[in-house]
């Protein structure tokens, strides 16, 4: 097969993973040029993508298999679907690890071992092989064993406690950010570790916790904590070190008010008509205004519900005070900006009845080697006779065979 484009062309990704952590990572390596091949369980495959509703719509209107949670990171993959638990089915795992410079995997922790496919397994085989584990809390510690999901990690890493309104209860990121940040690292790790193995041709396992990069990523609150000794509190849209910094009412909803400095807040206020205000000691420097919150922001709250939102941006921007919409997905989409980035793509589908899907870009560019999108997220073992074909040579005959055995789907 010749190396698709893109700067990892060439690279060949073995993805045990599902759901949404492993799959995020896969999915970003494989638009970036990788050749991603997505061992599911015959049948049912990932288990997103039941996780619906939405999902896509045959011709006839009816619901497919596919759900929009499992379009959402399993774009530029291929998929094989292999029984793991039947003997036969673990030997062409490790037979494909042969062929493959990376394996990620988001098993329990020991859960590969049964199948004779841990990293302690492979590693004496396949010494140049870059080995993923991604799990809630890592290889070690008293948690290891237990089963990570975003949302319990989003409550033990400490974002849902500084997450919502002072009055109302803890929150969580309206996505499964966690993941999403998890598979982020994961894609870096690796990347890592390949330059490492390119300079010694050694490969490494890579120990992935949702726990710990979800406490990696409070970023400035943690710092605030652990230099400050306060456990913060939840601000709503409010933040911990800038003021004013939030979402305020206008006549006809809301807008977001990002002063970062002092002479943005002077030019805030003469917009506002309050120019008197930025004169006041409580508020003429950011430290002053932080102290000071509680008087300063419901005064301000009471200037902009005097005029719609358009008001506010259309005369704050010119003056280079940070200013915006809050806006809703339609109009995230609708966006002159958003359409002009290609963040919206549309691929072609077999099961979707207008024959194409719409899935979200990919936000990198590159000047020489651009992101491309050459598979539509697949279905579950669409590519088996593939990839097994080509990575170990077998005949058709002897797919069928292992068909007839449920080995493959």
């Amino acid at each position: 097969m010749p190396l698709p484009p893109g700067p990892l062309g060439g690279l060949r990704i073995l993805d045990l993973s599902r759901i949404l952590a492993g799959p995020t990572c896969t999915q970003l390596l494989g638009d970036l040029g990788a050749d991603v091949i997505k061992v599911e369980k015959p049948g049912t495959g990932d288990d997103t993508r039941s996780w619906g509703p939405p999902y896509v719509k045959d011709g006839d209107g009816a619901n497919t298999t596919e759900s929009a949670y499992y379009l959402c990171a399993n774009r530029n993959k291929r998929s094989i679907a292999i029984d793991l638990a039947k003997p036969d089915g673990q030997t062409l795992v490790r037979r494909m690890a042969t062929q493959c410079d990376v394996l990620i995997e988001n098993f329990k922790v020991g859960g590969l071992a049964a199948y004779g496919l841990a990293y302690a397994d492979l590693q004496p085989l396949l010494p140049r092989l870059i080995y993923c584990s991604i799990s809630g809390f890592g290889q070690t510690g008293p948690y290891k064993q237990r089963a990570g999901y975003d949302f319990l990690i989003q409550g033990m890493g400490g974002i849902m406690s500084i997450t919502g309104q002072p009055d109302g209860e803890p929150t969580k990121v309206g996505v499964g950010i966690a993941d999403v940040m998890c598979g982020m690292y994961a894609a870096v790790a690796i990347l890592a570790a390949l330059r490492h193995r390119d300079a010694t041709g050694q490969g490494q396992h890579i120990d992935l916790g949702l726990l710990d990069t979800q406490v990696s990523w409070l970023i400035n609150a943690g710092l605030n904590y652990l230099t400050g000794g306060r456990v913060p509190g939840r601000l709503g849209n409010g933040h911990p070190n800038i003021v004013p910094y939030q979402a305020f009412p206008a006549a006809d909803g809301h807008f977001i008010l990002a002063v970062g400095n002092d002479a943005q807040f002077q030019r805030f206020c003469r917009f506002a008509g309050i120019a008197a205000l930025a004169d006041d000691p409580r508020y003429t420097t950011n430290a002053a205004r932080v102290t000071h919150r509680t008087a300063l922001v419901p005064h301000l709250e009471t200037v902009t519900r005097q005029h719609p939102v358009a008001h506010w941006l259309g005369g704050l921007e010119p003056l280079g005070v940070p200013c915006g919409p809050i806006n809703d997905l339609q109009q995230v989409f609708d966006d002159p900006q958003i359409r002009q980035r290609d963040m919206r793509i549309t691929m072609p589908h077999p099961l979707a009845g207008t024959g194409t899907v719409d899935l979200i870009g990919n936000p990198i560019r590159f000047s020489e080697t651009p992101v491309t999108y050459r598979h539509a997220p697949p279905t579950t073992g669409q590519h088996t006779e593939a990839v097994l074909t080509e990575l170990l040579g077998l005949a058709p005959e002897d797919v069928t065979t292992l068909r007839d055995q449920g080995v493959v789907g």
